[in-house]
């Protein structure tokens, strides 16, 4: 069950193996059904997921019921509602997985005090951050100027598993583009 976060953990950072099992302690495995709400619009998010089996995605809906897509979590990758998780204030948007999955959860107390106690988490998390905020970065900026070919170029260059596990319409709508523009699109390539 913690495989894959054990592996995570060593392909970061040199940890001994008490420190491992302390990191492992704090986390509890969570199974959900496909198209689980994990936070709710309004929500104060409390926890942050590892992602064994499946997909988490994190999504708005606007004032006309529209759904946008902002980050997707699949396996061997963490999760959670993030400006919510660190300021604690109510999240403006959801939680969900998007499959049937199997998770690791760690409340943000625990996580806090592994971040405050055990440097090499503390490295991983503060990478977490960064390369999150790198995709995030790259992917406004490059967005603004791609057309919507370049910009399912994009995906399939930076990740590839994201149109093979991802419907149409949550794939369109983290593109910015029309689900019958990206079926155009991916019918051509």
């Amino acid at each position: 069950m913690y495989d894959s976060l054990i592996r995570y953990i060593q392909s970061r950072a040199a940890i001994e193996k008490e420190q491992l099992d302390l990191i492992c302690s704090r986390f509890s495995a969570l199974k959900t059904k496909r198209n689980e709400i994990l936070v709710r619009y309004d929500d104060i998010c409390q926890h942050y997921y590892f992602v064994n089996k499946g997909c988490i995605r994190l999504f708005t809906i606007n004032k006309e019921g529209i759904e946008t897509s902002r980050f997707f979590a699949f396996e061997g990758s963490f999760g959670t509602a993030l400006p919510s998780f660190i300021d604690q204030k109510p999240t403006f948007e959801y939680l969900q997985t998007i499959e049937k999955s199997d998770l690791l959860v760690i409340s943000r107390t625990d996580f806090y005090q592994l971040v405050d106690t055990i440097p090499a988490f503390e490295m991983i998390y503060r990478e977490i951050l960064e390369l999150g905020f790198i995709t995030a970065q790259k992917r406004i900026y490059g967005f603004q100027g791609f057309n919507a070919l370049e910009k399912v170029q994009w995906i399939i260059a930076n990740q590839p598993q994201f149109l093979l596990r991802v419907s149409n319409k949550m794939a369109a709508s983290y593109l910015g583009i029309t689900p019958s523009t990206l079926s155009r699109i991916k019918s051509k390539l």
